[in-house]
């Protein structure tokens, strides 16, 4: 021990920064849900302190469905609106409702605008429609996701009958279930965002 150390000065105790969790609103349609779930999620992101939540929302947006390498000027400042919170963030949730057994294609082009954004990151998934809760948009995404080479989590949060399922503020009817849910969902992306960034901190994904 060195008699000369003052034993009295605090340590110096440094705690990684939170994950940065950009929260994608897939649905831009008339009359939409998802602001509503949005909103129910977004207070589970409260709850916590290793998590920051940003909102990336399609309806925002007018992306094209017809892909370019040179886009023009009015895509590339649609693309400024979104691309940099997507690059930002160490990991996504996904919020989609299901459209004849598939997921909107605003939200389909908002992904297939974009690639290295993705890579190497975890997705997690908040479904919400009729009796099937959005759970077949859900499987065709994580299809969608791993040719991205973006890793999804296993875990989802499903509202059945949504809209039966809060009231007019918006709050759950009853929250216990879904929000146990959330918690061990965004558990699973908390623990994938943390060991993919660091991972890539020693090695870069591809290298």
């Amino acid at each position: 021990m060195n008699p000369t150390a003052d034993v009295s000065a605090p340590l110096s105790v440094s705690f990684p920064a939170p994950l940065k969790v950009a929260v994608i609103v897939g649905s831009n349609r008339e009359g939409r849900f998802g602001p509503v779930v949005a909103d129910w999620l977004l207070g589970r992101f409260r709850e916590r302190d290793d998590l920051t939540a940003e909102v990336v929302d399609t309806a925002d947006t007018r992306l094209p469905t017809a892909l370019s390498y040179s886009p023009p000027p009015e895509v590339t400042a649609e693309l400024a609106k979104v691309t940099p919170k997507l690059a930002a963030a160490d990991a996504f949730v996904v919020l989609t409702p299901e459209y004849n057994h598939s997921f909107p294609a605003s939200l389909k082009a908002l992904i297939d605008w974009h690639y290295e954004e993705w890579r190497a990151k975890p997705v997690a998934f908040v479904s919400y429609g009729g009796v099937s809760g959005g759970l077949r948009a859900v499987e065709q995404l994580r299809q969608v996701f791993a040719e991205l080479h973006a890793v999804t989590v296993r875990d989802t949060v499903s509202f059945h009958n949504a809209g039966a399922s809060f009231d007019d503020e918006g709050r759950h009817r009853d929250p216990a279930a879904p929000d146990a849910a959330a918690k061990v969902m965004l558990d699973q992306l908390a623990w994938w965002a943390s060991a993919l960034r660091d991972a890539k901190a020693v090695r870069p994904y591809g290298s």
